[in-house]
């Protein structure tokens, strides 16, 4: 196994530029944020979802071909950030973090590799290190094409936004970032993380699932916490409708919580917090 640093430099393609790239990586899909950061405006968003799961290989001929096709990806970019949005991840806290550890770590909760690399962030806000796997052949290619780039993992944009949001609230409450094919329960109460998981899901009776177990575990009442959803779902969809049906406190995040909003939802949550 391998650790790295979390920013790659040389002498590149980065330029004067006013614009920045994010991009989240997921074996089901890709999306892409361009900012202008002079006006802190949207400039390019995008998504690509799979009809199935990609291998790391099918992932990348993927990405090289939505560079190749999508013109707002052949601008300058001043910063590029890739995201790693994957199960292959845990949460330490950085007291008991050890470097050499990093192994250990990951293979109670995770299958992982020989040949894998792992590294870190750190979460300041809550002193907590983020161990992962992130996909190294992605970080090579945008190596490659610009040479300088940071990466990160998704859950350390996710918990240090919420954890932001709550960091003067003594209440309560349980988030749920719900993406195409998986999603992420945060519970946070008196400015500090209670509880942190992700789930697959297929069907909303999985979702549920998953969302009255974590209360029964925490020894929640749905008729009293509040639940906050975001990401992929609106007051439309089944996956709200479900949650409205067993727990009474449920609402969508307002797009004022987020950093950059294309539009009244919170959409996209992990990436438009990205940069």
């Amino acid at each position: 196994m391998e650790t790295g640093q979390k920013i790659i430099l040389k002498n590149n393609n980065i330029s004067e530029s006013i614009y920045e790239l994010s991009i989240q990586v997921n074996l089901n899909g890709l999306s892409f944020f361009v900012l202008n950061s002079m006006s802190s405006k949207i400039d390019f968003l995008e998504t690509v979802i799979f009809d199935k799961k990609q291998t790391p290989q099918a992932l990348l001929d993927q990405l090289t071909h939505c560079f190749n096709s999508l013109e707002k990806l052949h601008k300058q970019f001043r910063k590029v950030t890739i995201i790693h949005d994957n199960e292959l991840a845990t949460l330490v806290p950085k007291p008991l973090f050890d470097e050499t550890n990093l192994v250990d770590y990951l293979k109670f909760n995770t299958k992982i590799l020989k040949t894998d690399f792992i590294t870190y962030d750190h979460l300041s806000i809550a002193d907590i290190m983020v161990v992962y796997v992130p996909l190294m052949n992605i970080n090579n290619f945008i190596f490659d094409r610009f040479g300088s780039f940071e990466y990160k993992h998704s859950t350390t944009i996710i918990l240090n936004r919420i954890l932001t949001l709550e960091k003067n609230s003594n209440l309560l409450k349980m988030y749920l970032n719900i993406e195409v094919s998986h999603f992420e329960i945060i519970v946070v109460e008196n400015n500090k993380l209670k509880f942190y998981n992700r789930f697959e899901y297929n069907t909303k009776e999985d979702f549920i699932y998953y969302l009255l177990f974590t209360a029964e575990q925490l020894h929640l009442n749905p008729e009293k916490f509040p639940v906050v959803l975001m990401g992929s779902v609106d007051e439309n969809d089944e996956l709200y409708q479900i949650a409205y049906k067993y727990v009474r406190h449920v609402s969508i995040l307002s797009k004022d919580a987020m950093l950059y909003s294309s539009d009244t939802s919170s959409k996209h949550f992990t990436l438009l917090n990205s940069l």
